[in-house]
């Protein structure tokens, strides 16, 4: 594998990842190159700044401090006290950073390139509002760095704070009284209605906590429609809302590039999605997105059946989408517990749609899914080829590559594995491992086009898919993928893949995998290998096994996030 980078103006260009094929695969036919990466990554290097430094008091005005700095300048903000928006960043002339600091951030934050968490919050200055979004980026805005900074819904205090209290608890039955303001969004970052030349761009949160109102909830932490733009080592939760989707971060229009990467994510609708609604610039689709070494989750309390739950149906519905997305790298990140609610329960969706009708360019193209850890789930990937509802481009050049799958279905939900419908071009799912409950891969519409799944280990129960009617075979899935006959009667490539019912659906351990692949009930011709070493060969990275490679997946996973078998401790 190459890494090629090359940096020009404080952008790195040219990110480009290169697989290289065994001979083997050569040999089978195995097609090459599947999903272009993004060309374009932000950089969110920390470079001196050579302006003044701009101190403001608590409670002090925190807007004319945006007013008045200048390009280079540092804003510092007291550590613990809030400041009262809404506030706007407005435009100014110049290329350097205006940089906006909780005081004490180099001594009481983690380092750069650490991630924070809520614990960090008495370290950070926090920014709130009772109305509109607490940050609003105003038309042409840009080079504006976050570093250790709050930002939340605001909340009322003392006195008249134990009255709302007691009224929520007396008339939670009635009605929800809201102990903070109910916000739609905390930061808006441009919107459809400003033209290309007005998108607000180079914009980064680092280190920073922003998060909804517990109560009545806050639909959106960051609306994303900018260019350039970072959200790293932050920590966003308690995003959600009844009836209608939320999400930590939404972006729809805006070009890109951006950059997600070493996060914590929490939304109740789509924890991530890109498209949504239509942009409002034509033929704008975001790019050029890096979505890495993050953990995306939600909170057992918003599911209904759990103990733990707290009591309002928030709309749940998967954990990451892309309506509307081209040049997408997701990789290293865990996803874990998403259930059926408002969805059907598919964790992640490729899910092309011209949402509005005014749109119809609408794509989803040169999407790596790599190296990702998706656990506690309902079900697995769905991929939509074209919109079912308006027109819309095709879904092409997907690459689902080295990934683990496990825990799917049970109580989470079916447990289905693969969705593919209506005619996706180009689509490969190679050297990943999934233990699931139910079919692997369910396919239907019309024909796709250049479809390959190679190199995989497929666990799934054979009591749950015996009267569903699973694909069990590489026969089986080869014709379901061709079940109407692929252009230029070009068949769907199924090899070298390892496919063995079993009676578990979550992850065994290296003592069970060996026994679990040498089953009576898997079915010699779906071998192509010996599997007693497979447990061994996983762990050391071995390429010519079906599988995940689990030391590339542990390398490119942050440390917090990675599965018990990382450790050099543990045997597996």
């Amino acid at each position: 594998m190459f890494l090629i980078i090359t940096a020009a103006r404080g952008i790195v260009f040219s990110f480009l990842i290169v697989f290289f094929l065994s001979a083997a695969e050569r040999a089978a036919g195995y097609p090459g190159q599947v999903a272009t990466l993004p060309l374009e990554s932000v950089d969110t290097s920390i470079t001196l700044s050579p302006g003044k430094k701009i101190r403001v008091r608590a409670e002090g005005d925190f807007q004319q401090a945006l007013l008045d700095a200048e390009a280079g300048d540092i804003i510092e903000l007291v550590p613990g006290a809030s400041y009262i928006g809404p506030f706007i960043l407005p435009f100014k002339t110049g290329s350097q950073w205006i940089t906006i600091r909780s005081g004490n951030a180099d001594n009481a934050l983690p380092e750069p390139g650490m991630r924070v968490s809520p614990e960090y919050a008495p370290a950070m200055a926090k920014l709130v509002s009772r109305e509109g979004a607490v940050i609003t980026a105003a038309p042409g805005a840009h080079h504006y760095r976050f570093i250790g900074i709050e930002v939340r819904p605001y909340v009322e205090e003392g006195i008249w704070s134990g009255i709302k209290q007691f009224f929520h608890e007396a008339m939670e039955r009635k009605a929800s009284v809201p102990m903070g303001a109910a916000l739609t969004n905390l930061v808006i970052l441009s919107d459809e209605s400003m033209s290309e030349s007005e998108i607000p761009h180079h914009l980064i949160f680092d280190r920073c906590y922003l998060h909804g109102e517990p109560q009545v909830g806050t639909r959106r932490g960051i609306a994303m429609n900018s260019a350039y733009t970072a959200v790293v080592n932050s920590w966003l939760s308690d995003f959600k809302a009844v009836g209608v989707d939320s999400q930590a971060i939404a972006g729809w229009s805006g070009p890109g590039p951006y950059k997600i990467v070493n996060n914590y994510l929490e939304g109740a609708g789509e924890n991530i999605m890109f498209g949504g609604g239509d942009p409002g610039v034509k033929q704008m689709v975001p790019s050029d997105i890096e979505i890495r070494r993050n953990h995306f989750g939600k909170p057992l309390a918003w599911k209904m059946d759990e103990a733990v739950y707290e009591g309002r149906p928030w709309a749940v519905k998967n954990l990451l989408e892309l309506k509307n997305a081209r040049r997408v790298l997701i990789d290293g990140n865990l996803f874990e517990y998403n259930w059926p609610h408002a969805q059907n329960g598919f964790s992640i969706l490729f899910t092309v749609r011209n949402q509005d009708n005014t749109a119809p360019w609408s794509v989803v193209e040169d999407i790596t899914f790599s190296n990702n850890v998706v656990r506690h789930v309902a079900a697995g990937i769905n991929i939509l080829g074209q919109d079912d509802i308006h027109d819309s481009q095709t879904t092409r050049n997907i690459l689902i590559r080295n990934n683990l799958f496990e825990d799917m279905g049970g109580k989470w939900g079916r447990g289905h594995l693969f969705q593919l419908l209506d005619g996706i071009e180009n689509i490969r799912i190679e050297h990943n491992t999934a233990f699931n409950i139910s079919q692997i891969v369910t396919s239907e519409g019309k024909p796709h086009k250049a479809a390959v799944i190679y190199g995989n280990q497929f666990f799934f129960n054979q009591a749950r898919t015996k009267d569903e009617g699973a694909i069990s075979t590489e026969r089986s899935l080869s014709s379901t993928l061709s079940h109407r006959g692929l252009p230029n009667s070009a068949p769907a490539l199924v090899q070298r893949n390892v496919m063995a019912m079993t009676a578990l659906s979550t992850y065994p351990g290296r003592e069970k995998l060996s026994k679990i692949l040498s089953q009576k009930n898997q079915q010699p011709a779906h071998r192509s290998m010996q599997t007693t070493d497979i447990a061994e060969s996983l762990h050391h990275g071995l390429n010519s096994v079906p599988g995940f490679d689990a030391e590339t997946l542990c390398v490119a996973m942050a440390k917090s996030e990675q599965p018990a078998f990382c450790l050099k401790d543990n045997p597996f």
